[in-house]
């Protein structure tokens, strides 16, 4: 086995160590998610923790970690004696993101459970990780129906798997890691909420830590035992120091006083329930415990809420993580209490062994700031001149809720909410022979199929004789996410009658139902002589809404070369992920006059989309007592619909949905 890398060898980040820390010291803190971008130790950081835990006692040949003092009497290896047990090393389970739901909660054999009424059943991770550490590296691209399973497991601290009537319990009470980039998208609010804490970590820009970052690096790749005895000391004094910790942790005090800014903090912030409460509460308390203290202090309420609040601060999709901690101390200061034992008298480190009190990395300005303009003089006037002046980027106005656009037919894409498919999870539509391993049952086809032979295969007794060629898979019908690509018209003549900011607001609430949908998504723009993707298709709306908010705009408008531009990153698209739908979006007001003959060439460049198939609507941006009709002529050459800007509201009176018409079947998938 590789040696990992040393816990107390990592250079930094202070917030990342601490918070991993104190969910050694009080596992009911409830796990921690790391945000950050690519290249900051976030993985070995949560690999190295493992290390650090104590040993944990377990029945001997239990396969689910019962804890010899208190086994659990529903355990399917049971039930077992009290007393007498083994100690192992603490684990940490890693969950690969494309994991299946058998590898994650076992494996049930209904062939054996239908013809002999054995439960005979194969442990999944979550049984490996009970009273351990269970790891999601790229938490954000985790499959929905995985999604469900760990907040299932997560609330109720126990697995079930439960087909046909046949099913099997056992705990699993897990420290919940995760870590993910938010670059590549953000995480489901009921997933986000289990996590008890948040860090965001960031690469220093300090080039005499840099320089330690690498040596250390280099010294490890080199000598992994060596460099690992080397830091063996400082390993040797954290582990200490967190059973220590541990066994302070009942004796800790929290007072009213801390109580009453704890709850005043969460109120001030507007997070949603009460879990943040809970969460900031134990939070409190393992810093006091890690501090060697027996009181919560101020400084710990004040640490405990920039860690467990900022993922729960968040209102929508586009609002960034983050407290104002100029209101935070405000709050913290009109609540004090008399009872918090020390509040007077502050301790500047914090609560010792890295994290503090101070300021986090806080990355970031989202895109389309305030600092936005109005376009200047002329308003995108003069749009036949090439040279025509590039207006600053409009506002976009408040986003709405949209009318639920979807692809039709039926397809075999990832899970999401958008159109409908054949997925893993739904309503039963039918029954089919299983490739490969029986995920589903369908218990009336399996009977069906089996009923014929009983006598021919000596049946005798009450239950039914099933072989492997009776067994039927369930067929089940659900929803699948879409490929959402915006092809943005940016040039003057949209930028004319202030019409960009009612532009931006629309595709921003688009934006935000792709969010909701569990979409990925592309911006491809077009102004002036050609076309850029603005975005390529990524699962990061936000990084969608950054790049909108930011959008010049001014010039001709080569609607070609947008529309060619949106169909080659589809090519692309289809290679990387041949499942996943297509959805084209344009917005536009129909005019073409970029390039030769553009209108013409416009026309042939829609025509791609619809001799493919591809799903798309034309978001109509013509205003003005005069319309010319131009974007229902664009979609007619796409073979898709078009709607107008009121109309894409959900409680427009033209109705509450709106599904996409295609011309075509896309070759190669089911309609």
């Amino acid at each position: 086995m590789t040696t990992p890398f040393p816990f107390t060898a990592v250079v930094g980040q202070d917030d990342l160590r601490l918070a991993l820390l104190l969910n050694a010291v009080s596992p009911a803190v409830g796990g921690v998610l790391v945000r950050g971008e690519k290249g900051t130790a976030k993985s070995t950081a949560v690999r190295a923790l493992s290390a650090l835990l104590p040993a944990v006692a377990v029945v001997p040949g239990c396969r689910f970690s019962c804890d010899p003092a208190a086994p659990d009497p529903a355990c399917p290896d049971g039930p077992h004696e009290p007393g007498g047990g083994a100690d192992r090393p603490a684990r940490m389970v890693e969950l690969p993101v494309g994991a299946s739901e058998d590898r994650l909660v076992g494996a049930l054999d209904i062939e054996r459970a239908l013809a002999e009424g054995v439960k005979a059943f194969e442990p999944g991770l979550l049984a490996d990780a009970h009273r351990g550490i269970l790891y999601v590296d790229e938490v954000n691209l985790l499959h929905d129906h995985l999604v469900d399973l760990l907040l299932d497991a997560a609330a109720m601290g126990a697995s079930y798997v439960e087909r046909e009537g046949v099913s099997v319990r056992h705990a699993a009470r897990f420290l919940l890691v995760g870590t993910m980039n938010p670059e590549e998208g953000e995480l489901r609010p009921q997933l986000l909420d289990r996590f008890g804490l948040t860090v965001e970590v960031a690469a220093s820009r300090e080039p005499e830590q840099r320089v330690e970052v690498v040596r250390r690096r280099l010294a490890y790749d080199d000598d992994p035992d060596g460099f690992a005895a080397r830091w063996a000391g400082e390993e040797a004094a954290v582990r200490q120091r967190i059973v220590a910790a541990r066994r302070l942790l009942p004796g800790v005090r929290l007072g009213d006083g801390a109580l009453r800014q704890i709850a005043a903090t969460c109120a001030a912030f507007e997070v949603d329930g009460m879990r943040a409460d809970i969460v900031m509460a134990r939070t409190a308390t393992a810093l006091a415990a890690w501090a060697g203290r027996t009181d919560v202090l101020a400084e710990d309420v004040r640490q405990a809420a920039l860690l467990a609040l900022p993922h729960r601060r968040r209102r929508n999709p586009f609002d960034a993580p983050g407290l104002d901690e100029d209101k935070l101390d405000d709050t913290l200061e009109q609540y004090a209490g008399d009872d918090d034992g020390g509040e007077d008298d502050p301790d500047p480190d914090g609560p010792g062994g890295g994290g503090g009190g101070g300021p986090r990395p806080d990355d970031g300005p989202q895109g389309g700031g305030d600092a936005a303009a109005r376009p200047e003089a002329g308003e995108g006037g003069e749009p036949q001149a090439s040279g025509a002046r590039e207006q600053a980027a409009a506002p976009a106005a408040e986003p709405f809720r949209t009318k639920a656009l979807s692809v039709p037919g039926i397809g075999e894409g990832a899970a999401g909410r958008r159109s409908r498919a054949r997925t893993e999870h739904g309503r039963t539509t039918g029954a089919r022979r299983p490739r490969g391993t029986l995920t589903k049952l369908h218990l009336a086809a399996t009977v069906q199929a089996a009923a014929p032979h009983q006598r021919a295969r000596g049946r005798s007794g009450p239950g039914l004789v099933i072989r492997r060629d009776d067994l039927r898979q369930a067929t089940r019908e659900g929803r699948e996410g879409n490929l959402v690509l915006f092809v943005v018209d940016a040039s003057g003549s949209m930028a004319a009658r202030q019409r960009m900011g009612a532009v931006k607001g629309a595709v921003l609430s688009l934006l935000l139902d792709a969010y909701q949908r569990r979409d990925k998504v592309g911006l491809v723009t077009f102004r002036g002589a050609a076309a850029e993707v603005a975005l390529p298709p990524t699962s990061s709306v936000d990084a969608a809404a950054a790049r909108l908010g930011t959008l010049p705009t001014g010039g001709r408008t080569p609607l070609a070369a947008g529309l060619l531009r949106a169909h080659e990153v589809l090519r692309v698209e289809r290679l990387r992920d041949p499942a996943r739908r297509a959805l084209v979006v344009v917005v536009t007001d129909g005019r073409a006059t970029g390039g030769p003959e553009p209108v013409v060439q416009a026309g042939r460049a829609a025509r791609l989309f619809a001799a493919d198939g591809v799903a798309s609507v034309v978001v109509d941006c013509e205003s003005g007592p005069v319309r010319l009709g131009l974007a229902g002529q664009l979609a007619g050459e796409l073979g898709g619909t078009a709607v107008t800007l009121d109309g894409l509201r959900a409680d427009s009176i033209a109705g509450l949905v709106r599904d996409v018409q295609g011309t075509q079947r896309t070759p190669g998938r089911a309609a």
